[in-house]
């Protein structure tokens, strides 16, 4: 199995009508259903929902000093939201259930393997 990372990616000031109560209700429950199913396959590593981006702080190393910045690091309109880490025997499969959390959420999702270390030259 292989782990990937399904980022979960919004824009800025992009249109968008608020949903309502009930819309959010429904959902929320499609969310649960899906991460369900992804628990009962055992894909499901876990996931997380993001702040805004204006909550972000960077951390960097300058000239031996450490500073600290209000972040984002990016400076763009589009800022990942969110993410779930998963198992999967392949791309297909990552790919099949980033479909399902983008049918549900309607954002775009971003499928990234994780480096195996193990396979790499050390030192």
């Amino acid at each position: 199995m292989t782990r990937y990372m399904l980022s979960v990616h919004t824009a800025d000031g992009a249109p968008r009508v608020p949903p309502s109560a009930e819309e959010m209700q429904h959902s929320w429950q499609q969310i649960g259903a899906l991460e369900a199913e992804m628990k009962s396959s055992g894909a499901w590593v876990f996931s997380g929902r993001l702040h805004e981006p204006e909550t972000a702080t960077v951390v960097r190393v300058d000239n031996g000093d450490i500073l600290t910045t209000d972040g984002p690091f990016v400076e763009t309109r589009e800022h990942l939201g969110g993410f779930y880490i998963i198992n999967a025997e392949d791309l297909d499969a990552a790919l099949a259930w980033a479909s399902k959390v983008t049918r549900i959420i309607g954002a775009p999702i971003e499928v990234w393997p994780f480096a195996d270390f193990a396979d790499e030259p050390r030192g």
